[in-house]
């Protein structure tokens, strides 16, 4: 059994959102099921995944209101580069590297999730974000100064 599996406790009530937090779930899964053989590549899939994840809401953020460096973006850096050293090392120490990482993004993957991107699921709802379109219905309520936090009022953390 996975360490992570989806359920509703991970549904933010953004379909686009949801489906990327949930093939998130997938590809860690697969990383976890993997033999020797097969890990680094599954672990290639999901950092290419997590790039595009990360880029995307990144992006959102930079849209509707976020500083630059605000501490969601910055967690999603941190996270993105130590799941890249994983690809860096070579032999049995990148293996135990990968599998150990895996271990870890499950926990901090639900704590993210259920804080951070819970926290921005609900700004980008009260603008009336559209991140098919990446347009902003309700300018009137983009934040006045960039938010620096997550979204929540104070940066929530792992």
């Amino acid at each position: 059994m996975p360490l992570l599996e989806w359920s509703d406790a991970l549904v933010l009530d953004m379909p686009v959102m949801d489906a990327t937090h949930e093939e998130f779930v997938v590809l860690l899964a697969e990383v976890e099921a993997a033999g020797d053989e097969a890990l680094v590549e599954r672990w290639r899939a999901l950092v290419a995944h997590t790039e595009e994840h990360f880029g995307r809401e990144d992006e959102w953020m930079r849209a509707t209101g976020f500083a630059p460096n605000n501490c969601h973006s910055t967690q999603h850096a941190v996270v993105l580069n130590v799941m890249r050293e994983g690809l860096q090392r070579e032999g049995p120490d990148q293996l135990a590297m990968i599998r150990t990482m895996a271990g870890e993004l499950a926990p901090w993957f639900v704590q993210h999730a259920q804080a951070m991107d819970a926290a921005l699921a609900l700004h980008l709802r009260s603008v009336d974000f559209d991140p098919a379109r990446g347009i902003v219905r309700a300018p009137q309520a983009l934040p006045a100064t960039p938010m620096t936090h997550c979204g929540a009022g104070r940066c929530v953390t792992a």
